[in-house]
């Protein structure tokens, strides 16, 4: 197996359900607690929408928060281990569904929203799913992405689209065999909107209240009329 490819995620993330759980669960990582969780629940109400599409939901903390607001949504993940756990604590609809297997048959009809949280971290995987993201939507529906800030994430390397290893550091010792990441500069994010035949309406950068730099970066594309 390449240790820098889509596959390696996959692997990576089997290995580590439930320290992930864990800390998703019980708040442990500061950034999501002071900012992007709350960024991206405000992402979603900016924009009109009854039924919502979580891709890479993970076990599920997005799904259940949106549920809380009346909408309809849905929760797909390659991780049987995070479905299975987001099943058992309540709202929503889930899927054990591989990002490239991800298309408007494998679905259950399309959405006002797909939202990807922290979940587009691949190289082929991402490309493949902003490609079907226009058939997955409603006329008019929206494409929502928060990653990582291109700007603060590339560390010494350059400011170019490639592959970097992985790291957990700053999580607990639970964590074993990090995954790979594909980064992408803003400009090239920007570009797989476009490319794909979705109008890039705005950007949002959170800022980090205790750093005083953005937490992350989201992106809300929408389909075509």
């Amino acid at each position: 197996m390449d240790a820098l490819s889509d596959t390696k995620i996959l692997d990576s993330w089997q290995k580590n359900v439930p320290p992930w759980m864990k800390a998703v669960q019980n708040k442990q990582i500061e950034t999501r607690r002071l900012v992007t969780d709350q960024a991206i629940i405000e992402a979603v109400r900016s924009v009109p929408a009854r039924s919502v599409l979580d891709i890479g939901c993970g076990e599920g903390w997005l799904v259940r928060e949106l549920s809380k607001l009346g909408l309809s949504v849905t929760g797909v993940d390659a991780i049987s281990g995070f479905i299975d756990n987001a099943k058992s604590l309540g709202d929503g609809t889930f899927k054990v569904l591989e990002y490239e297997a991800i298309s408007n048959r494998t679905l259950a009809g399309r959405y006002d929203i797909a939202v990807c949280n922290f979940s587009l971290i691949g190289k082929t995987s991402v490309e493949h799913i902003f490609k079907v993201a226009p058939s997955i939507l409603n006329t008019n529906g929206h494409f929502i992405v928060q990653t990582l800030h291109p700007a603060f994430s590339g560390g010494n390397m350059p400011y170019r689209d490639g592959w970097r290893e992985g790291s957990w550091e700053g999580f607990s010792d639970e964590f074993t065999d990090p995954a790979p990441w594909y980064f992408r500069t803003t400009e090239s994010w920007c570009d797989l909107f476009i490319n794909n035949g979705l109008e890039l309406r705005k950007m949002i950068e959170p800022i980090n209240p205790k750093t005083g730099k953005a937490a992350s970066l989201i992106l809300i594309g929408r389909s075509a009329a």
